[in-house]
């Protein structure tokens, strides 16, 4: 006896064959999803929708690369879109996404049913969700794959936080590879730029069984600073108790360096490198501050350059420029490394001087000025400065030292210029 439907069961009417079909997708463990020529799905069983966190109204009409994410293998995705496209079975395993972002990672066959004519109609595909098998066997398994694979550093520790596994994220990020960390502690990394607070807040987080996530200026094993965004996150047992530690770093140094470049270029002067009146107008007021606090001696020191209209006038402004970027460069050989030297505007600079008492910045003003002095610029010949220097009162503020100084200045000009004038105390 045939039976009446060409895909009907044996004894079976075509619609029983198809109720007893569809009964036993929807009852099976495996999960079952159908495609149509399009790769648009039709069907899924209730074991499919619960594997993937979707109803079947989400994703009736939706292509399943929906479940791909950044750990999905691109080359598992090539094989699958060869063999669908020569019409061959295919099997394969990967890392699919859930609906709430979770990976996982699943087992699935696709097999093509053809029509009438031999081409494809629908593609059926079962599936299996492998990740706690594939988790209970060695981290050589796909999965693990999958995690060294990431670009972002991922290391695991225990709860006593010795590393049990790090993938090649991590060794591109810090420069130790995986068997030079195992079996160690993440203070490896530490770069002593975090205090206590830092870390108390960290393990306050942790132990609570929250996640911590912060900016963390780790230390690389080449020895320089790694800026990294990092996220802690605890793992815990059936029972509650913490087991594990997975901590996920991303490499920020090169987004951290553009925002000081960017904070660099919002501070400095284009021309000469030096710090803009803006900044310095900040600085002036931190050394101050600082040097009352500390009761220590505090000097400022402003010049600028003699007659230098005429020389814009005669010679041009880029002869000018010359001169500018000649000054603030002597500015800088000539003061300390914690000096702090400003462009105040067009031909005039400051230079703040902490711990430094009223005779030795007068004796760096006469440096400066006897090196700008007996330097010849083409075409220009010699160029001279004129300087003001103050020391710092116990009661100043930032207008009544910067107002004391310019008058100094002033008296330079006023004397004959190319000359230092300096004093504690107002000049009449």
């Amino acid at each position: 006896m045939k039976p009446d439907h060409p895909h009907s069961l044996p004894g079976l009417s075509g619609d029983d064959s198809l109720l007893l079909l569809r009964t036993t997708a929807e009852l099976s463990f495996n999960s079952i999803v159908i495609t149509d020529s399009l790769y648009r799905i039709v069907y899924a069983n209730p074991a499919f929708c619960n594997m993937t966190g979707y109803t079947l109204e989400e994703l009736h009409g939706q292509n399943p690369r929906i479940l791909q994410g950044p750990l999905t293998e691109s080359a598992v995705i090539d094989k699958l879109r060869r063999g669908l496209k020569e019409r061959e079975f295919f099997a394969g395993s990967t890392i699919n996404y859930r609906k709430n972002g979770r990976p996982y990672l699943v087992e699935w066959t696709i097999t093509p049913v053809n029509d009438n004519t031999g081409e494809p109609r629908f593609y059926v595909s079962v599936q299996k969700d492998i990740t706690q098998l594939h988790a209970e066997q060695s981290t050589g398994n796909l999965f693990a794959k999958a995690i060294d694979a990431a670009y972002d550093g991922i290391f695991i520790t225990n709860a006593e936080g010795i590393i049990e596994f790090a993938n090649q994220g991590f060794e591109i990020i810090t420069g130790y590879t995986p068997t030079e960390v195992i079996g160690k502690k993440p203070s490896i990394l530490k770069s002593g730029k975090h205090d206590t607070t830092f870390y108390k807040g960290l393990w306050r987080h942790l132990n609570e069984g929250l996640p911590f996530r912060a900016m963390v200026t780790n230390r690389h094993k080449g020895g320089h600073e790694i800026h990294c965004q990092q996220t802690i996150t605890p793992v815990k047992s059936s029972d509650g108790k913490i087991t594990h530690f997975v901590s996920i770093i991303k490499d920020m140094t090169d987004r951290v360096f553009e925002e000081l470049k960017l904070r660099e270029q919002a501070s400095h002067d284009s021309m000469t490198g030096l710090l803009n009146r803006r900044a310095g107008e900040i600085e002036l007021e931190v050394s101050l501050i600082q040097a009352q606090e500390a009761d220590s001696p505090f000097c400022v020191l402003m010049t600028d350059i003699d007659n230098f209209k005429a020389v814009n006038d005669s010679y041009g402004h880029a002869s000018g420029d010359e001169i500018i970027k000649a000054v603030a460069e002597s500015l800088m050989e000539q003061t300390r490394k914690t000096d702090k030297c400003v462009r105040w505007g067009g031909e005039e600079f400051i230079v703040l001087l902490p711990f430094c008492d009223l005779d030795k910045a007068t004796e760096i003003a006469e440096k400066i000025r006897i090196d700008i002095a007996e330097s010849l610029f083409d075409d220009v010949g010699q160029v001279t400065l004129s300087l003001g220097v103050t020391e710092s009162s116990l009661d100043d503020t930032p207008a009544e030292i910067l107002e004391r100084v310019d008058t100094l200045l002033y008296q330079a000009k006023n004397d004959g210029k190319n000359r230092v004038a300096s004093s504690r105390q107002a000049v009449d």
